[in-house]
């Protein structure tokens, strides 16, 4: 008779990698220590971070990693934004900076947000949930708010949720155009401050100066600044758009 099974399990994801040394190097910068390493007779890469592991194999047939096709691995914390810290500063000493294009990347970190996304060399993400994301979220924005307001909580979904840059900046541009001469000024520069970020994004950087001098023309009192500032996600840099 066999024993009682015990509720200890441990999952450990396997994920597709078009590109070993790339993906060591990526990993190894953010701080993940290698514990298995082999690429004959076939790809097998080991590593561990904190308290979990990630695990890469040989990837399927045709996988084009400029699609961020392959895989996800979901990675669920008590709190988000001291892991998008640690990565943030792991980043900026091995690199000089925060990798927000292409990949691998990290996508941005908005005060409050319960998720945000790791994206490594071959495609594959790397998902930071908090564990007491909010149930019944309202796709295509909340039905509460109108106008503008709706518009950034729209765009809020579908970047940190659906991961599509380019619908968010859609929505946003089109929301402006249609409410921007009536939203009150805190949601015109939250608006165009997230179109700057996306612009920068999207390797656009003519539209980023567009939206950059629209933003500089809107006067905001001091409490409204101080209410954008704690929105968004670099204030240093919302501090340069706004001088």
């Amino acid at each position: 008779m066999s024993g009682e099974m015990l509720p200890n399990e441990t999952t450990v994801p396997v994920l597709p990698c078009t590109t070993p040394a790339e993906t060591l190097e990526f990993f190894r910068a953010l701080g993940f220590r290698v514990t298995y390493q082999q690429t004959r007779p076939y790809l097998y890469l080991a590593l561990t971070w904190s308290g979990f592991d990630l695990h890469f194999g040989d990837p399927p047939k045709h996988l084009e990693p400029g699609q961020e096709t392959g895989a996800t691995c979901l990675v669920m914390v008590d709190a988000v934004a001291p892991y998008h810290a640690a990565f943030t500063e792991a980043m900026r000493r091995a690199y000089g900076k925060v990798l927000v294009r292409d990949r691998p990347r990290l996508t941005r970190y908005r005060p409050g947000a319960s998720r945000f996304r790791l994206v490594d060399p071959s495609g594959n993400s790397i998902v930071f949930i908090r564990r007491d994301e909010e149930q019944g979220l309202e796709y295509g924005g909340s039905k509460q708010l109108k106008g503008v307001a709706w518009a950034l909580d729209n765009a809020r979904i579908l970047r940190e949720f659906k991961n599509d840059d380019r619908a968010a900046e859609r929505a946003l541009s089109l929301a402006l155009r249609r409410y921007g001469d009536t939203a009150p000024a805190v949601d015109r520069v939250l608006a165009l401050a997230a179109l700057v970020e996306l612009a920068l994004v999207l390797d656009e950087p003519d539209r980023a100066e567009e939206w950059t001098a629209q933003l500089r023309a809107i006067d905001l009192t001091d409490v409204d600044r101080q209410r954008v500032e704690g929105e968004v996600a670099n204030v240093d840099r919302l501090r340069e758009w706004l001088a």
